[in-house]
């Protein structure tokens, strides 16, 4: 695996024996972090730019401490701190923060502004997250995976809840892409785009890998090895679409019954934040509207023993290394 250099933007750019060796990466980047072994020299000297039009708990974090802990520098640039597309193009924007920095992060909102950064920076640059594409979740998630399972060829993966964005985009291609069953089980209404599930149907021939689209939530369950969902409203989306949400989605919550289909060892993942209580703000304002307590996963699985949620979330750290390090190092 030679990456030095390359952009990751998104999981279609990329072939099997990378996205394997980036994982293969991560894993040995967190066995190091936990014997102790320092890797500040892996990227001592390097500086970072973090620009985040949409901002992020574990996606700042992760790539802050795994930043500091290889010895590069940050710069984190918030929605009011970068004038990017508002007071200066992207192109522009690129070519000032090549010269400054070795590498260059970017969570916003379309696909196209991070390809222009790419495309005008002259040193690596990392989706973080746009509308598309979340391909830096996927190497965590991978990772997870393979930690629980000893491998990722051959297992069942299904996503319930909205499949037509960056989340059910990109496990779709990371699936079809490692030999991987993908299953998304949804409303016909929130299946992925028919060009991008026919791109992966094609993936898939040359893997081994399957794609299924159904809203049959016990035949989508059935001998599942992970089952994963997101958030059924995504920041930045109106509030009027809550209750559309919740009348369409909520067949496919994740709870017990759709674990009774899947596999007794079968784990649960959400990349987070998750409505599963009413601990947080959002999640009591829909219980006042609605009279829900709970929304794409419910308590009981979120915090019951299938739950690896938090691995996952560790994970990113640790994923983030590999990607960085890959790519500049």
């Amino acid at each position: 695996m030679n990456l030095k250099g390359k952009h990751f933007l998104k999981m279609l750019d990329f072939s099997p024996e990378e996205i394997n060796g980036l994982v293969d990466l991560a894993l040995k980047l967190k066995a190091e972090k936990k014997q102790g072994k320092s890797q500040k020299s892996y990227l001592e000297g390097k500086n970072i730019a973090l620009i985040f039009e949409k901002t992020s708990t574990r996606t700042r974090c992760s790539f802050e401490v795994a930043a500091y802990d290889m010895g590069a520098n940050v710069t984190y640039l918030d929605p009011s701190g970068s004038q990017i597309g508002k007071k200066e193009s992207i192109a522009d924007t690129a070519r000032v923060l090549g010269r400054m920095y070795d590498g260059i992060e970017y969570r916003g909102f379309e696909q196209t502004k991070v390809e222009n950064l790419a495309k005008y920076a002259g040193v690596p640059v990392w989706n973080g997250l746009t509308n598309e594409s979340h391909p830096t979740q996927m190497i965590a998630d991978m990772m997870t995976i393979k930690e629980h399972f000893g491998k990722l060829e051959g297992l069942k993966f299904v996503y319930m809840g909205d499949a037509r964005y960056n989340m059910g985009n990109s496990l779709m291609v990371t699936c079809a892409k490692l030999g991987m069953d993908f299953v998304a089980c949804t409303n016909k209404k929130y299946f992925p785009e028919a060009a991008l599930v026919k791109q992966c149907e094609e993936i898939a021939k040359q893997t081994g890998a399957s794609i299924t689209l159904t809203e049959d939530v016990e035949a989508g369950c059935k001998d599942a090895d992970v089952i994963y969902t997101d958030v059924w409203v995504s920041m930045g989306e109106p509030d009027e679409v809550w209750s559309e949400r919740i009348a369409d989605l909520s067949p496919y919550q994740v709870n017990a019954k759709a674990f009774s289909y899947a596999k007794a060892n079968a784990k649960f993942m959400h990349c987070l934040p998750a409505f599963h209580d009413l601990k947080t703000t959002i999640g009591q304002e829909i219980y006042d509207k609605f009279g829900i307590d709970c929304m794409e996963v419910t308590d009981e699985i979120f915090e019951g023993e299938r739950s690896i949620v938090f691995d996952e979330a560790e994970n990113r750290m640790h994923s983030i290394k590999a990607v960085m390090y890959a790519t500049l190092g």
